[in-house]
């Protein structure tokens, strides 16, 4: 038996994972073609290497299919609502870092924070008979964080892409995104509520509580975790 880690099948994600997992003189190879995804791991024996997109990751953690994974928590936070019953979180990773947030036009000169968007939010189901409209492919956090704050009086619009672009097109009138710079929200007249900080994600190493954990596994655990001056933990049985 081997302990699946799932990486990051492209892009910057997986870049910055090699080179994390480097630090502790594991080195991660790209096998075959450009286009195929398959690599080995090695520097540590009983690791099996499996790429997947990042979205992908946790489903595979929850299902038990691999054993460990490198994603972002802003992933595992929306996807897996009880992550923290099987899931355990290794390491963050100090990379992939975004923030998933809550932005409004800017000429809106007077909403500044969740209670501000509250008191518009009603006004605007008052004025125009229909909910204002929030743009976000996040549903579950952003029921979460607006249920908290307080705010009813809203209707998710789903967004899979260009989000900030859907206030300009009319689509909706605020939006919740992963940012990291704020550039792109800038660039379409958008500003971050004071208060608006849903989360701040970033990559991490993740263990799945639910993967089948034999000796062999539990053994390349033990050894990858000291070779990256990690705390092994003690998956459930």
């Amino acid at each position: 038996m081997m302990l699946k880690l799932g990486l990051p099948s492209k892009g910057r994600l997986q870049e910055d994972a090699i080179r994390w997992f480097e630090r502790g003189n594991i080195t991660i190879r790209r096998t075959g073609s450009g286009r195929e995804y398959a690599g080995r791991v090695e520097g540590i024996d009983g690791v099996e290497l499996v790429l997947l997109s990042a979205g992908e990751i946790p489903r595979e953690l929850n299902a038990g299919r691999i054993h460990m994974g490198v994603t972002g928590q802003d992933l595992v936070h929306e996807k897996l609502p009880h992550w923290r019953r099987d899931l355990v979180e290794l390491a963050e990773m100090g990379f992939g870092h975004a923030d998933l947030i809550v932005a409004v036009p800017s000429s809106w000169v007077d909403v500044e924070t969740m209670d501000d968007l509250d008191q518009v939010a009603a006004a605007f189901r008052a004025t125009h008979g229909h909910r204002l409209r929030v743009a976000t492919k996040y549903h579950a956090l952003v029921r979460t964080f607006f249920r908290r704050e307080g705010v009813a009086d809203y209707r998710i619009v789903d967004s899979q892409g260009a989000t900030e672009g859907t206030i300009k097109n009319a689509t909706a009138e605020a939006i919740a995104d992963i940012t990291s710079s704020g550039e792109t929200l800038r660039a379409n007249h958008l500003k971050i509520l004071r208060d608006g900080l849903i989360l701040a994600s970033q990559a991490t190493l993740f263990l799945s509580q639910t993967a089948q954990w034999g000796a062999a596994e539990r053994a390349a655990l033990v050894q990858l975790c000291a070779q990256l001056g990690l705390t092994a933990p003690a998956p459930r049985d």
